[in-house]
């Protein structure tokens, strides 16, 4: 079976945010528990997501052993802050983000900046 685009890289990212310590490729591979997946491909998407910077690495033996760098919400916010980071008018795109919000993330997000300021 086929994934989709960006499927097995959250699979892999679901793998090592369940684990307390960092994985090989071959830990993250048993895990995923899919016989037809080979081991290279897991390497690939682990070297893949080290390079994005959404991973860290350390040698253990004559591997390595990844660790992610963010939980799922911190990584959500790296991309909203990476999108936000490539636009010329930043504003404008926080104006319209925050225009096409439903009604109670406005208010949780509001509730967020007062408490932040707050903590200033």
């Amino acid at each position: 079976m086929r994934r989709g685009r960006g499927e097995l890289e959250a699979e892999v990212l679901a793998v090592l945010w369940q684990r307390d310590e960092p994985a090989t490729a071959a830990d993250v591979r048993e895990r995923l528990g899919d016989d037809a997946l080979a081991y290279t491909t897991v390497v690939t998407i682990l070297s893949r997501l080290h390079e994005k910077g959404v991973l860290t690495r350390e040698k253990q033996g004559r591997m390595f052993a990844y660790r992610p760098v963010d939980d799922p919400a911190g990584l959500a916010a790296r991309r909203m802050r990476a999108v936000l980071d490539n636009e010329d008018n930043r504003e404008s795109v926080l104006a319209r983000f925050v225009s096409n919000l439903p009604p109670g993330d406005e208010q949780a997000l509001l509730q967020l900046l007062q408490s932040d300021r707050g903590n200033r």
